[in-house]
């Protein structure tokens, strides 16, 4: 079996330690996720488990022949190739393979004397079997089937096959480099922000082929929905220590909210304790008769290992101002239609939508999406039919190139000051601080932020202005997951009107009310080839079709795969907004319904894990007391403490069966 392993690996930068003691081990069928905040290191780990950087001490050991792919988060290139020709690269291993098994072939040729040579043909005989073997089972001469599913899955058309690699965007220049690493298949692959370019047809068809792929994966993402169905483990990397936690990225965390609430109780009492320690340090300092007292306060200060909290798990709460009052009907679009030339966007669509509606827009790559989003927000005024906005309607528009425009030499805290209303400048620091932009941070010139920053500082201006309506395009792209959270948190207490779209799978699912559903061309699919049923609208050219479902995104996803089996099940949708009321008040009800046992499904699976964790302290305490001397000496306490080690064992595993029953249950029913 495939494996690296390392023991005890140590790196430090200066005089920062990035790397400390690490012991990690990955295997065919590994399916491991690395957490930890930016900066944490989780890149540089990954850079050091493929090979490219060298730890300052440490072992590595690798099994001869392991082979270790790494997909960086950006930076690659393809050009001088057609697509087609780059992809094939991906099997340049295999090729050496076939070049030695010629010079193995020219080898035996001139062996073939003597009977006292066959010792060695046999030698080279088998040699060649074992590299034949090898090319067979690479699927090489299989290649260029698996190239173009591959290529297709991760959302090239055919006729991208002959293009000059040097022709695509730097999104798609990282899908072509995720592609070559697919299709070389190596025994361990580490894969830095795969999601970050892919559409959500994209990360269904890489979350599928993952599920299938037989060597082992470590994968950094802030795509929370993609690392749940992906991994069975998190090592979450933390002031250079590497912490494994059994389980998918959800349950990490909800073990890890539980160590943290005990870690933030140990931080403020020693802060309390540190405070206290100080005053009287200062109290006794300059005091003769009290110096050796205050001299004894300071080592002991200095000695103490003072508690850290990590940085991607704090939260702060933030209050924004509420949206202004407007009617009930936030928008309202009659026949609405978009043409580029002779290719029709969207054609004959009609929507209303209700104020307080957290509306998703979904539909794959060329639907007209983003086209909907800039003709609701203003930004297209070219375009059939009709927009007509409720009274007191105020919109904001974040677009997908936002970040891109914020750039000079003006100060994180100053920008956001000259955009804030007056009466919501004093408390600027605050909100700043609820979206990550701490201590120095609010001192940065615009120039030098990240995209994810970036990003962060658009949406909260535009959450700090007086707007009901937001429209929101792919407003998730650069953020991490702490980032993602807070927006979330956000957008959700909004009591305005959203129409979005985005990637994001359990955004999504978490902020969605209702799904509006674009197609172009065929039926939309997911993961495979369904029927779309009725339009909203009458049949329009093009053989594009509208739906509006009455329920968030999982929901939606929910009955397109239950009219693949059944289409007469289309007959329950309403086809439109004002139709239909009695069959969307059913759907709505069911919805209810099943909302709230996924609530009592998710406590039900809390309880479990809190049981967990109390039986796997007991157990830890146990296996504690059976090493000390008087226990294992005496062999009546060691018994009786060994039984109550098997009854803790025991109920472990039945609790942990119990956990995976109704983690199962839960995840049929979200």
């Amino acid at each position: 079996m495939a494996f690296v392993q390392f023991s005890k690996i140590s790196l430090a930068f200066g005089d920062r330690d990035i790397l400390s003691d690490i012991s990690l081990n990955l295997e065919a069928g590994s399916r491991a996720a690395l957490a930890g905040a930016n900066g944490a290191g989780k890149t540089t780990l990954m850079r050091v488990i493929a090979g490219i950087i060298e730890a300052d001490s440490g072992e590595r050991a690798l099994e001869k022949g392991c082979r270790i792919s790494y997909l960086p988060q950006s930076g690659v290139v393809h050009k001088g190739r057609t697509l087609m020709e780059e992809a094939e690269t991906a099997y340049s291993s295999i090729i050496l393979l076939i070049e030695k098994m010629e010079e193995l072939g020219r080898e035996m040729e001139k062996n073939s004397g003597p009977p006292e040579d066959s010792g060695r043909i046999k030698i080279l005989l088998d040699e060649h079997h074992s590299l034949q073997e090898a090319v067979e089972n690479s699927g090489y001469y299989r290649r260029e089937a698996e190239i173009s599913r591959v290529l297709s899955g991760l959302g090239f058309s055919q006729s991208d096959f002959n293009r000059d690699a040097g022709e695509f965007s730097g999104g798609w220049q990282m899908r072509i480099a995720l592609a070559k690493i697919l299709l070389e298949s190596p025994d361990i692959m580490l894969l830095d922000e795969p999601t970050n370019y892919l559409d959500i047809e994209a990360r269904n068809w890489l979350e599928s082929w993952l599920g299938s792929f037989r060597g082992g994966c470590l994968v950094v993402s802030h795509d929370r929905y993609f690392l749940d169905v992906t991994v069975t483990e998190v090592y979450e990397l933390f002031q250079g220590n590497l912490k494994r936690f059994a389980g998918n990225y959800s349950t990490y965390e909800k073990t890890r909210k539980v160590e943290l609430e005990s870690l933030v109780k140990r931080y403020k009492a020693q802060q309390e304790e540190i405070e206290k320690t100080e005053a009287l340090i200062r109290r006794f300092r300059y005091k003769a008769s009290k110096a050796a007292f205050a001299q004894e306060l300071i080592k002991r200060l200095e000695k103490m290992e003072r508690i850290e909290i990590p940085e991607n798990l704090k939260k702060m709460n933030i209050v924004f101002p509420a949206p202004p009052h407007s009617g009930r009907m936030a928008l309202s679009l009659e026949g609405l239609g978009r043409s580029y030339g002779q290719r029709k966007v969207i054609s004959g669509l009609d929507l209303e939508i209700e104020t307080g509606e957290k509306l998703l827009v979904a539909g794959p790559n060329g639907a007209g999406k983003t086209t909907l989003l800039r003709i609701i927000a203003g930004e297209d005024p070219i375009y059939e039919g009709s927009v007509k906005y409720g009274t007191g309607i105020s919109v904001g528009y974040f677009s997908q190139d936002a970040a891109e425009k914020i750039t000079g030499s003006q100060t994180v805290e100053n920008y956001i000051e000259t955009e804030a209303p007056t009466s919501l400048v004093p408390r600027v620091r605050n909100m700043l601080g609820g979206f990550l932009f701490r201590g120095d941070d609010v001192f940065k010139p615009l120039s030098v932020l990240s995209g994810g920053e970036k990003t962060r500082l658009v949406l909260l201006k535009m959450l700090l202005k007086p707007i009901n309506l937001l429209v929101l395009d792919e407003p998730t792209n650069h953020l991490d997951l702490q980032s993602k959270d807070i927006l979330l948190d956000c957008l959700k207490a909004f009591r305005g009107t959203i129409v979005f779209v985005s990637h994001d799978r359990g955004f999504m699912e978490a902020l969605s009310t209702k799904t509006l559903e674009l197609s172009v061309g065929k039926p939309l699919s997911v993961g495979k080839s369904l029927s779309i049923g009725k339009p909203l609208s009458a049949e329009i050219p093009d053989n594009r079709q509208h739906r509006l479902f009455y329920g968030n995104y999982a929901y939606y996803l929910d009955r397109i795969e239950r009219e693949a089996g059944t289409p007469e099940e289309a007959s329950l949708e309403p086809s439109g907004g004002t139709q239909e009321k009695s069959g969307s008040a059913i759907l709505r009800e069911q919805e209810k319904r099943r909302q709230a046992l996924v609530r009592r499904l998710e406590r039900r699976e809390a309880e479990i894990l809190r049981a967990m964790e109390e039986l796997e302290a007991e157990k830890a305490r146990l296996e504690e007391e059976l090493a000390k001397p008087e226990i294992y000496s005496s062999g009546e306490k060691a018994r009786e403490t060994k039984l109550k080690l098997d009854e803790t064992s025991a109920a472990l595993e039945a609790k942990a069966g119990e956990w995976e029953a109704a983690a199962e249950e839960l995840e049929r029913e979200k």
